[in-house]
Order: C-alpha cells, then sequence, then structure tokens
C-alpha cells in the first residue's frame, strides 16, 4: 500500500487510476486486444504474473503491444493500480 493512505483510500485511488488508464482495454480484468492476456487470476497465473510487485512493473514498464504507463500513473500510482488489480483477481472481478 502506498505510503501515508489508508487502505481504503489506497483502493479508492488505484480504482480511480485503473478506471482512468486501463478499463478501455481492460474492462472488468478481461482484455479487448488480446483475449488470452486477460487480468483473471488465471490467467495472471499462467502468465507468471501472481503478484503485486509483477503487475506493478508491467503497469510501469509495458509488455508486448502494451505501453508503459509509469509516468502517467504518477508516483506510486504503478504500485496502487496493481494492488486493486489483484485484488479484484483475487475475487474474480466481481463489482460490487
Amino acid at each position: 500500500m502506498a505510503p501515508g493512505l489508508g487502505r481504503a483510500a489506497a483502493s479508492s485511488e488505484g480504482a480511480a487510476l485503473f478506471q482512468q488508464h486501463c478499463a478501455a482495454c481492460h474492462i472488468n480484468g478481461g482484455n479487448i486486444i488480446r483475449r488470452g492476456k486477460t487480468l483473471k487470476l488465471k490467467a495472471l497465473e499462467r502468465q507468471g504474473i501472481a503478484s503485486v510487485d509483477a503487475i506493478a512493473q508491467i503497469a510501469r514498464e509495458g509488455v508486448g503491444q502494451m505501453s508503459g504507463y509509469g509516468d502517467v500513473l504518477g508516483p506510486g500510482g504503478d504500485q496502487l493500480v496493481a494492488e486493486w488489480i489483484w485484488e479484484q483477481a483475487q475475487n474474480a472481478w466481481i463489482q460490487g
């Protein structure tokens, strides 16, 4: 969790960053560009991306066709969005 933020605030900020920068391609954890490269838990595990740090690195630096978003996510934003994505993956992306 980002320093200085409570869990609820960090989760809320991670969700906002996801909506702003990721949701267009990864709506509800899917992937409109490459169907097999979703943010669902089984897909993340299959790709060896089974941790917050691994997700944060991809958010920051990019991978494959996906560009990195480190600059637009801001300081610590990669970690916030990665924590939120990991939480959603653990909960099967059930929004509610």
